[in-house]
């Protein structure tokens, strides 16, 4: 093993990553005024949430705190705390080369994707908020500026029935007229009492005409008064895909999700090129190496990068200069607290291609009580002009909702 090799690895090497990066050993890049900061802690804390959310807080010695998010999953606190080592010394507002720094000391770990990607991620969306305020800029300052004063939200809609088309219709409607969204999203991979082996993934003809009553009957009722979008989770066969998107193509759907298994790029590709229906796919990808694929092959007509899952907002921004290229437009999956739903509005605000960006939370009532600014409002984010994520935690909220055994940052 390579001495090199040893000090992308091993947090003890006597070589930094820092001294690595800069061609001449022990160069450090100096700055001016209150600029000259450090990395002293990372923590994390876990919320009870729809979703066991990942929230994330960078700790200087001015004092100065950035508060990110990763996405859900276990063990993604345990990689948080592994790499904190990496970072602690480390000026915040390297926020390119300090993730850079991540994915190559965690590469034996897994940083070409997986919760390895996504614990970084936290990290990477924390820095962005402490550079923010900092600097004196709100986040999307930091991305480039923006196109757009407030970023459009759709809303992922759920009913008790969910597989009755008209309770689907009658809960469309109620979101649109009650809560103000005018972009909505249903699920598709719900049954019809027709399945025979949903193992195999095999769509028999009445569960496509099933499908299809339901998408008929919910954008009938909101007709233009909203897009919608439905999400398949990944679970048919190319050929099942292909007859369902099929089958679509004379109603207003605004996009389908996720029609088959994300593994097999080609599958994908054939299926988004049968049908005339907007195909969206995207959130089980990483990194912009893997949406790249997507967006150049042709095998998505909407790419929908998860923001805190992905690699972060500078991530999400590169794959979004990608599918610019091929005028492929941006639709931000999103599962996340108010933090990171805050991080994936100021990277929407920040490109041009930017469609939306998804609630999942709208049945969780306490969602918006774990900062204490208003997030979504009559279905729009409006971009705060405060420094960094525009969000602040409320500690009270996020003591009652913690996941038991957790502890509250310092």
């Amino acid at each position: 093993m390579s001495r090199n090799y040893e000090s992308l690895h091993d947090p003890n090497a006597e070589y930094t990553m820092r001294e690595l990066s800069s061609g001449t050993m022990g160069v450090t890049a100096t700055r001016g005024g209150d600029r000259d900061i450090e990395i002293t802690d990372v923590q994390t804390t876990m919320i009870d949430g729809n979703f066991p959310w990942t929230l994330v807080r960078v700790y200087t010695d001015a004092g100065v705190v950035g508060t990110g998010e990763a996405y859900w999953g276990a063990g993604v606190p345990e990689l948080i705390d592994r790499m904190t080592p990496f970072v602690v010394g480390e000026n915040p507002l390297d926020i390119d080369r300090l993730y850079e720094h991540l994915i190559q000391k965690m590469s034996g770990e897994g940083t070409i994707e997986g919760v390895t990607v996504t614990a970084i991620a936290g990290i990477e969306v924390a820095l962005h908020d402490l550079a923010g305020k900092v600097l004196d800029v709100p986040a999307y300052q930091l991305l480039g500026g923006k196109y757009r004063d407030r970023m459009r939200v759709y809303c992922d809609c759920h009913t008790e029935a969910e597989a009755d088309p008209e309770a689907c219709a009658d809960e469309a409607e109620r979101v649109v007229t009650e809560l103000g969204y005018d972009a909505l999203k249903f699920d598709l991979d719900v049954p019809s009492g027709l399945e025979k082996d949903r193992a195999n993934r095999h769509l028999r003809p009445g569960e496509i005409r099933h499908k299809a009553e339901i998408v008929e009957q919910v954008t009938e009722r909101v007709k233009d008064e909203a897009d919608v979008a439905f999400d398949c989770h990944w679970t048919f066969s190319g050929g099942s895909a292909k007859r369902l998107a099929a089958a679509l193509e004379e109603y207003d759907v605004w996009w389908l999700e996720d029609p088959v298994p994300p593994e097999n790029l080609e599958v994908q590709e054939a299926v988004t090129k049968s049908t005339v229906t907007p195909v969206a796919v995207g959130e089980n990808r990483y990194r912009v190496t893997e949406e790249r694929r997507l967006i150049e092959n042709g095998a998505v007509d909407i790419i929908a990068p998860d923001l805190p899952k992905v690699g972060g907002m500078r991530e999400t921004r590169k794959i979004a200069d990608v599918a610019n290229q091929y005028y492929v437009p941006v639709a931000m999956h999103n599962v996340s607290s108010p933090v990171a739903t805050m991080a994936a509005a100021h990277v929407g605000a920040a490109i041009p291609n930017s469609l939306a960006v998804e609630y999942h939370s709208y049945e969780l009532g306490w969602w918006s009580d774990l900062v204490e600014e208003t997030v979504i409002e009559e279905g729009y984010i409006e971009i705060p002009e405060e420094p960094g994520l525009g969000v602040t935690l409320d500690m009270d909220a996020v003591a009652e909702h913690m996941v038991e055994g957790e502890e509250l940052f310092d």
